[in-house]
């Protein structure tokens, strides 16, 4: 495929050789002649004098080059859709693995995959251009939308509903038990019975071993387009608007409110019953004991303003050498007025 014909798929506009022969794509730093790369962060500008890639994908406001460019408003999404041209996994025609278990309530849609050894419960509803891996469980009573993808090991509990076009990665716990218990008299733990369920909407992304925990009345919820990455805890009765970014090992404990296009970057947590706004942006290792605002960009644990964050990473370093400074300060002022009042 010529760089002119991709350039048109992607809706890029091209500079320099539009004949050239593309092959496939890869990183700057280990592109063969043929082959499409990218650049966004400015880390890896040092690459383009040893990349050996034919093109490169690049923002509009990337300075020329005597390299043939790419340029696109953003290029990343570009490069994401070029990785598709070359990289499109095989159709493979529907099938239900004879060693699948089928409950005789279960509404199984058109053209659905079972893997081998998955089971499907009771009242169940599949809908149609299903995807269910092996060893998958779907529980009784729970439903899942219109070409969604359960990937191997993974486990619906009863009455969950997965919405349309939603991916479910290996070995995802989508409905157990949230973690509710009450203390009693003798000090032991009754445990308090999770009768809610888990609602994912439509074009929703599950990481491989996150767990979303079934509400204890009521439901959680994860709105439509929302990203989970693997190694993700999401306890019971929470709620993540649309479009939201929550990336891995983040924890979230009971009825927390996570907004709309908020990003959770790695390993942050959050204490229950407190509210992420819309726009949020909490970086990585964050802890957050209170609510954040929409829009706020915050960091550290606890968590405060990104900003007061940044200046305040740049003083620890320096807290040790500033309190032999204070000490020293202390002893010339100690000696000063003890010579004054001499």
């Amino acid at each position: 495929m010529t760089l002119r014909e991709i350039a048109d798929r992607l809706e890029c506009t091209v500079e320099g050789d539009g004949g050239i022969e593309i092959t496939g794509v890869s990183t700057l730093g280990s592109a063969k002649a043929g082959e499409l790369s990218f650049l966004v962060n400015p880390k890896y500008h040092s690459e383009l004098k040893s990349t050996r890639a034919s093109a490169i994908i690049v923002g509009r406001d990337f300075p020329g080059s005597d390299l043939t460019l790419l340029r696109h408003d953003n290029p990343y999404l570009a490069f994401a859709r070029a990785v598709e041209i070359f990289h499109s996994p095989a159709a493979k025609p529907p099938a239900i693995h004879s060693t699948a278990v089928i409950a005789e309530t279960a509404l199984i849609g058109k053209r659905v995959s079972l893997g081998p050894y998955t089971y499907i419960g009771e009242n169940t509803n599949i809908g149609d251009d299903v995807s269910v891996g092996a060893h998958c469980l779907i529980g009784d009573g729970a439903v899942v939308g219109e070409a969604s993808q359960i990937h191997s090991g993974s486990v619906i509990r009863e009455g969950v509903t997965i919405g349309r076009r939603c991916v479910i990665h290996d070995r995802a716990v989508i409905g157990s038990a949230g973690f509710g218990y009450a203390k009693q008299h003798d000090d032991t733990w009754y445990r308090i019975l999770q009768a809610g369920t888990v609602t994912l909407e439509d074009d929703v992304d599950v990481g491989a071993g996150t767990t979303i925990d079934r509400a204890a009345l009521g439901e959680t919820r994860i709105g439509k387009g929302t990203k989970i990455d693997n190694l993700v805890q999401i306890g019971h009765g929470c709620e993540i608007g649309h479009d939201s970014l929550i990336c891995a090992q983040v924890g979230l404990a009971g009825s927390t409110r996570v907004g709309s296009n908020v990003i959770l970057a790695g390993q942050v947590g959050a204490a229950g019953h407190l509210t992420i706004g819309d726009r949020a942006v909490v970086t990585p290792q964050s802890g957050l004991p209170n609510s954040v605002e929409p829009g706020a960009i915050v960091s550290g644990s606890p968590a405060m303003d990104h900003r007061d964050w940044l200046k305040l990473a740049a003083i620890l370093p320096k807290l040790s050498e500033m309190r032999k400074s204070l000490r020293n300060i202390e002893k010339r002022l100690n000696s000063l007025e003890s010579s004054l009042n001499a």
